[in-house]
């Protein structure tokens, strides 16, 4: 088993930044030969956290920035973002899928992450989310 591949980012808070490294992390996953049904997931994973981060978190100031640390390896794909933002408690958002939130655009992002990845953990407050998707994983777990 070979070395795993590391990338550290520090990035402003721009949506731009944000899809430039969505594309690094899923190049490397790509080199590393994993399914499309990984990288899929890792994808609407980034694209959900680094949204929150650079939108929610850091509310698209240019004084603050968001920090990007990815490991790849043959087993597995962890990535941490953290904001400088004042935080939120991700485990109090209210559910989605209840009646009253269906309609509403937005507030989906953590649900769908928990949903894809083997680990979707928060920490400092809400300010850092702890991303691992293993590789060949079966989630999201549909069922019949």
């Amino acid at each position: 088993m070979g070395e795993p591949v590391q990338l550290e980012l520090v990035i402003p808070s721009v949506m731009a930044e944000g899809l430039r490294v969505q594309e690094r992390i899923c190049a490397l996953m790509e080199g590393l030969s994993y399914t499309a049904r990984d990288i899929f997931a890792m994808r609407l994973s980034l694209e959900e956290a680094l949204t929150n981060a650079i939108r929610h978190g850091n509310k698209l100031s240019e004084e603050k920035v968001v920090s990007v640390d990815c490991e790849v390896d043959e087993v597995q794909i962890r990535v941490k973002i953290s904001d400088q933002g004042e935080g939120f408690d991700p485990y109090g958002l209210p559910d989605p899928t209840a009646p009253e939130y269906i309609e509403r655009p937005c507030g989906r992002g953590v649900m769908l992450m928990q949903t894809y990845l083997n680990l979707c953990e928060y920490s400092d407050r809400g300010r850092t989310v702890t991303m691992v998707r293993e590789r060949n994983s079966p989630l999201p777990i549909v069922p019949e």
